[in-house]
């Protein structure tokens, strides 16, 4: 069975209003005493017995954008996967706009999804991370102070920004771009191949919103010969 659950949050805020009624003395930011078992009995309801299971997917509002509050983070340690949308993501004008270093899955892991997987999920990762640790120097001194290796991990990430947005059958109203399917191995070569620097001498461009590598590089000869004109 499918359960859907919009907004989990919702629970949490129906159970501290609960207890301030009570007049229970309320804990890490003004949420009730029982959060943790209040969401551990509610959540280990949804589980799998001999005779069936069921599949949750819950929406989850994160108060002030803050991933550490209470309520979210004791709602997480009941998910086996979690897809973080990220404001300024969105901002960049990439969507959907996940955050690949905030969300997580229980599955990823070299015995389930094989070493080949994993391997470049986790490069993907830590090249965003390394990219993201350069934005106060990028912000305050320019990428004219950054060393050979870091203006390369910056194009390589960025253009890995650009790949993770995905055109939608459903939103091609808004974007302008055809939906596109793309099988996983598909999705797992083109990365593979940013991080090997293959890519190196495309402009980041090429890689919005396209489906697999090669229209990415079909885009790249494209916008070459449109800048010749």
């Amino acid at each position: 069975k499918l359960l859907f659950i919009d907004n989990i949050f919702r629970f949490t805020q129906a159970g501290s209003e609960v207890s301030a009624l009570l007049g229970r003395i309320p804990s890490a930011v003004g949420y009730q005493p029982t959060l943790a078992t209040d969401m551990g009995a509610m959540q280990e309801r949804i589980t799998t017995t001999k005779k069936g299971s069921i599949t949750s997917v819950q929406a989850i509002y994160v108060p002030a954008d803050d991933l550490t509050d209470p309520a979210p983070a004791t709602t997480f340690a009941h998910l086996d996967a979690t897809t973080v949308l990220s404001r300024a993501i969105a901002e960049l004008g990439i969507y959907p706009a996940v955050d690949p270093l905030d969300s997580t899955s229980r599955i990823m892991d070299p015995n389930i999804v094989g070493s080949e997987h994993y391997d470049v999920a986790r490069g993907v990762q830590k090249i965003l991370q390394d990219y993201k640790s350069l934005q106060d120097i990028i912000a305050i001194l320019g990428t004219d102070e950054l060393s050979e290796e870091d203006k390369l991990t910056m194009s390589r990430a960025r253009k890995i920004q650009r790949f993770l947005s995905q055109p939608f059958q459903v939103a091609e109203v808004f974007t302008g771009h055809m939906g596109k399917l793309v099988p996983l191995k598909e999705t797992i070569k083109g990365f593979q191949q940013i991080l090997a620097g293959e890519y190196d001498h495309l402009p980041e461009q090429a890689f919005y919103m396209v489906g697999p590598i090669e229209e990415a590089v079909a885009k790249a000869d494209k916008l070459a010969e449109e800048h010749s004109w």
